[in-house]
């Protein structure tokens, strides 16, 4: 018990800390290395929505892991896994002064159909209603079915955390009941004393380095009397200070992996029926 909160209270300092101390800066070593980690994830993904055969990430999942989704849906739970794309040589992707997180995440939503699930996560206006990790939402622009987006993020785990960001997402159509899109990030700015006169943007890349960078990847289908809805999220945030990785690694891996539970969570649970 003595450890645990030894423990504790040491990732509470660490995260805690003035942010002078905790600085870190985006360097391009670190971008190249997310730039091949999208890309092959993309190509893989690419390839299954190009099937004419199977659709949704589970259909190309191990029967094992496939079993595992959908006796999670059945069960109306959410189900999460943590991912990684090797290189092209089967070898981990290294991230030099930097760390990727990678998630899939998958619900069932009963007594739906795929178009009016799609044209209420399109009311970007109005994510910050259902969404808590938003605090504020806005539709920027849309063109046909490319959607520009500014939401506010709010990030709480023993501190909290506020972005200015603005995302592109663009959708796809496979057909009557089935729909893919990609939501990228064109701009996370960290916001410094919110809610206060002195609030400001930090620089770009020049900040605490929680979230540096945000992708996910959806697809969406009309079946078994509702729709499946699948998520990858990918994010890139610093690397942890040399030392502190054995106390605090797990503890900041877990963020991406909860706000992902929250977002489809936030679908399943918030959509007029």
């Amino acid at each position: 018990m003595k450890t645990v909160s030894v423990t504790l209270l040491a990732v509470i300092l660490f995260l805690a800390a003035p942010h002078n101390t905790l600085a870190a800066k985006l360097q391009p070593q670190t971008l190249k290395a997310w730039d091949t980690y999208v890309q092959l994830t993309e190509k893989r993904i690419d390839s299954e929505l190009a099937s004419t055969s199977a659709f949704l990430r589970t259909d190309f999942a191990k029967p094992d892991e496939a079993s595992a989704i959908r006796n999670a849906l059945k069960k109306g739970q959410v189900y999460v896994k943590k991912l990684n794309t090797p290189d092209q040589g089967g070898r981990e992707i290294k991230v030099p002064d930097g760390m990727i997180h990678h998630w899939f995440g998958a619900i069932f939503v009963p007594n739906m159909k795929l178009e009016p699930l799609l044209a209420w996560i399109q009311k970007y206006d109005d994510h910050q209603r259902f969404f808590k990790e938003v605090e504020g939402s806005k539709l920027l622009s849309q063109n046909g079915d490319t959607f520009k987006i500014f939401l506010r993020f709010v990030r709480t785990k023993v501190v909290t955390v506020r972005y200015n960001t603005e995302h592109t997402a663009v959708y796809h159509s496979h057909g009557p009941d089935k729909e893919s899109s990609r939501s990228f990030t064109t701009k996370i700015a960290e916001v410094k004393d919110p809610g206060t006169s002195q609030e400001k943007e930090a620089a770009i890349g020049d900040d605490s380095g929680y979230l540096w960078r945000l992708n996910s990847y959806w697809r969406f289908k009309e079946q078994d009397g509702g729709v499946i809805v699948e998520c990858e999220s990918i994010s890139l945030s610093r690397s942890i200070p040399f030392g502190l990785g054995w106390l605090i690694k797990g503890f900041v891996e877990s963020l991406p992996q909860e706000s992902l539970e929250s977002t489809l969570t936030g679908i399943r649970d918030r959509i007029p029926k």
